[in-house]
């Protein structure tokens, strides 16, 4: 699979010798049947560990409250992990007490959808419109299903419904269910939608269960996806350590978006039975950016998934940890304004991250906060935190915080 270009540089072994050596040399490594899970498998079985003195034994999960729990309890050294995920464990929401965890590097950018179901599409619910009347309309709620309370999945799909007037908590209901059992779900008629990553968006349409209604680089182009996360005791314990898997995973991201070939062959990888375990067909079309919606449009999306993005895509910005923070608290996840700053700075761990790409000579963004345009017209820059939190129409500010079953 990998070619000489991208293999990792020959004088790594130097530097994993004497004290820079790892503390810990086989790594549980916990991973979703998703396809940014990518760098990860990648790092994990094409040699990319290797030369920084690791062994990534691979722990596929069957959903990210296990992840969470194996994570926590140190049965998983390190995980691909749901950015509000970590957080939520962090601030002790969402159905366990506080533990300090840390980000290590972002994995992933875009390459998540809200999917809708056939019968709605035969109903002619097929648009933002259609969907915010239906939703409006007398009668049983539509329910949507997102993968973990805190997640990004159940953040993107408020927010974008929230854009369209629909309020999330009030309007419809929703539920968590596995990325990999959506369709499933879909299909049962037990769920009327979905936001979960890939491929099963693509797979609902291949199914004929579904279309996509929205994509969600179509809320925030580039936005923050999957992290590399772990406990913060874990990088106490283990510094070296979690500095060469920042490394190892950092030369796989980087492969994987060197090429179209190697996209190609890393889907091929994906689709194995020990990893994502779907078809190919479901996986490489939008692993490359080619998207069809189940309704008629076919574009080439210029946000989609991505893993490196000249280290753009691993930079564990300041104000991407922020963001989650101001969502918990506009949907009463948090009752009250936690110290925004002084939480990321925790949980970031900007200083591994900038070891590790300094390493390999990768450029580093300058600052660890970046600003973006998202599809209601809001700009995000990290600055007011509390006050971007209350800046919003639709809310739960002033709701009693409802208990989250996981």
């Amino acid at each position: 699979m990998m070619d000489d270009q991208a293999a990792p540089r020959s004088d790594s072994l130097a530097w994993v010798g004497g004290s820079d050596a790892p503390e810990k040399s086989a790594i549980n490594l916990g991973f979703m049947a998703l396809t940014d899970s990518a760098s990860l498998i990648v790092a994990a079985t094409q040699g990319f560990a290797q030369p920084y003195g690791l062994t990534l034994n691979l722990k596929r999960q069957a959903s990210w409250a296990t992840l969470r729990d194996k994570l926590i309890s140190g049965e998983l050294d390190a995980a691909q992990g749901l950015y509000g995920l970590i957080y939520a464990v962090h601030l002790g929401i969402g159905g366990t007490p506080p533990v300090d965890m840390a980000v290590l590097m972002g994995l992933a950018q875009n390459g998540q959808s809200i999917s809708l179901s056939h019968r709605l599409q035969a109903a002619g619910v097929i648009t933002p419109e259609a969907l915010a009347k239906r939703a409006h309309q007398d009668g049983a709620k539509l329910t949507l299903a997102q993968t973990f309370p805190t997640g990004t999945h159940a953040l993107w799909l408020y927010y974008w419904l929230a854009s369209q007037g629909i309020h999330p908590l009030n309007d419809v209901n929703t539920v968590v269910v596995p990325p990999s059992q959506m369709v499933a779900h879909l299909k049962a008629g037990r769920i009327d939608g979905f936001c979960a990553g890939e491929p099963w968006g693509a797979q609902a349409i291949a199914e004929g269960m579904g279309f996509t209604l929205a994509t969600t680089q179509s809320i925030w182009p580039d936005h923050p996806e999957k992290v590399l996360g772990c406990t913060r005791a874990f990088v106490e314990t283990y510094p070296n350590t979690a500095r060469a898997l920042i490394l190892a995973i950092l030369e796989a991201s980087r492969f994987i978006d060197s090429s179209e070939e190697n996209k190609r062959s890393t889907a091929q990888l994906l689709s194995g039975s020990d990893y994502v375990d779907a078809p190919l067909q479901a996986i490489q079309p939008r692993f490359l950016g080619q998207y069809e919606d189940g309704v008629g449009h076919a574009w080439l999306d210029r946000h989609a998934l991505r893993f490196f993005g000249n280290g753009t895509v691993n930079m564990p910005y300041l104000s991407d940890g922020l963001w989650f923070m101001t969502q918990f608290r506009r949907w009463g996840l948090l009752r009250d304004d936690p110290d925004y700053l002084a939480i990321a700075h925790q949980v970031q761990r900007l200083d591994l991250y900038r070891e590790a790409a300094d390493i390999l000579g990768m450029e580093v963004p300058t600052s660890p906060m970046r600003s973006a345009t998202l599809l209601d017209g809001k700009v995000w820059d990290g600055t007011d935190p509390a006050g971007y939190a209350r800046s919003f129409e639709l809310h739960a500010l002033t709701e009693t915080t409802r208990p989250l079953a996981l």
